[in-house]
């Protein structure tokens, strides 16, 4: 049995939203050198946690509340 994707893409512009001043920034940076905002994970009562993909999509970089890359690769991810 084979099923239907069910996640649908978002608006950027909704994906940014809530991002702090410095996450923000922060994307509009990496989006110059071809990275993209793919998803936002928005966990109960923390900040939340933009995930950027490089331009193949092997990669991928999480950004912290300053604007730091976390690039330690823990996130588990769903293919």
């Amino acid at each position: 049995m084979t099923t239907s994707e069910r996640r649908k893409p978002l608006d950027p512009a909704l994906l940014r939203e809530g991002l702090t001043p410095e996450q923000l920034k922060s994307v509009e940076t990496l989006e110059h050198f071809g990275w993209s905002l793919r998803f936002v994970r928005r966990p109960l009562f923390r900040d939340p946690i933009p995930v950027l993909y490089d331009s193949t999509g092997s990669k991928y970089v999480v950004l912290n509340a300053d604007g730091t890359l976390d690039e330690s690769q823990t996130l588990k991810i769903r293919p």
